[in-house]
């Protein structure tokens, strides 16, 4: 009777109050999760985290979980079961996900099945944890939203994290000319080695003045931005004749002159993988599985932390000095 008692909980990371990484807490007692109808039951063997998940917790974003909950979304490992109607995966197949119902800070996590997606061999389980949110997203702000074209030029701002890595991998193989910053050294090599043509330190004084210098009179097609409050204003400047800058993070409020806007009708957008369709959702997944095929989709994991350190994994993810390639949990 124990040993099955047993079986039927495991260790997972909850959070009954939002404010800081400190709310985050590792309980052994959580019942697994049964997947129900249209949903699978997945051994998580990686899960990726992500700086969303730290604007959750601190309950100073749009979307609010009803507490507690436990945070995680880009889930990798193996089928456990599956709940009816669902014919695409069985007990065995290593998946990856884009969302998690249950959450993936855990030991198991609950998914729809619309949200799961083959892990090719090519891949392991990091790596399958560092595809969700940082690729469909850097694929959204490209494509479906920013509208890029192959031989129009991309700034990658913060090309070393999960998002510019992944941004800079499919800018690249679609054939554009892509730009990356990083913060260090170690960075830079980083995002000349996955897809950058040309990489500068954005701790550097005159950063922007090299990027002209570079560009010439032309400017940029499109700037990925994942730091929105501090560059938006010297992104407006960089930008070509109807450039656009894709607004991927931001971490509180900046003053722009609108005016910049006028003078090369660019434009500002934002972007949320939240608000895809279910067809936007199909469509960078079958994108995204090509270019694993193909071989040119290769995460970088970062840093790598056990379930028991979560909280110093949500304070690096903000505080560390640069970021290098995709941070993930192992449970």
């Amino acid at each position: 009777i124990t040993m099955a008692a047993t079986r039927s909980v495991m260790r997972a990371v909850r959070v009954f109050e939002f404010g800081g990484p400190e709310v985050l807490k590792l309980q052994s007692d959580v019942l697994i999760p049964h997947p129900k109808e249209d949903q699978v039951l997945i051994k998580v063997h990686a899960c990726g985290v992500n700086p969303v998940e730290t604007y959750i917790r601190s309950g100073n974003y749009a979307r609010k979980p009803a507490l507690p909950y436990t945070p995680g979304s880009d889930v990798a490992g193996v089928i456990e079961g599956v709940g009816e109607h669902v014919t695409a995966f069985k007990k065995g197949d290593r998946v990856f996900t884009i969302s998690t119902i249950s959450g993936g800070y855990a030991d198991y996590a609950v998914a729809a099945a619309n949200r799961v997606f083959p892990l090719s061999d090519k891949l392991d389980f990091r790596q399958g944890a560092a595809i969700g949110i940082p690729y469909f997203t850097a694929y959204r702000a490209l494509f479906q939203k920013g509208r890029a074209k192959a031989g129009e030029s991309v700034l990658v701002h913060g090309a070393s994290g999960g998002v510019g890595i992944a941004t800079c991998q499919i800018a690249r193989a679609c054939g554009l000319k892509v730009l990356g910053t990083a913060g260090t050294e170690e960075g830079m090599n980083m995002v000349l080695r996955n897809g950058a043509h040309q990489a500068f330190n954005h701790r550097e004084a005159n950063y922007i003045d090299k990027i002209k210098e570079y560009m010439g009179t032309e400017g940029v097609d499109i700037i990925i931005e994942m730091l929105s409050n501090v560059n938006l204003a010297t992104d407006l400047q960089l930008l070509s004749y109807a450039g656009r800058v894709m607004v991927v993070g931001s971490r509180g409020p900046i003053e722009i002159n609108p005016r910049d806007t006028m003078s090369k009708e660019s434009s500002i957008i934002g972007v949320s993988l939240f608000l895809a369709t279910e067809e936007e959702r199909r469509e960078c997944a079958t994108a995204l599985l090509d270019g694993v095929e193909a071989g040119w989709l290769k995460p970088i994991v970062g840093s790598e932390y056990p379930l028991e350190e979560v909280v110093k994994a949500h304070e690096d993810i903000i505080h560390s000095s640069g970021a290098r390639g995709k941070m993930v949990l192992l449970p």
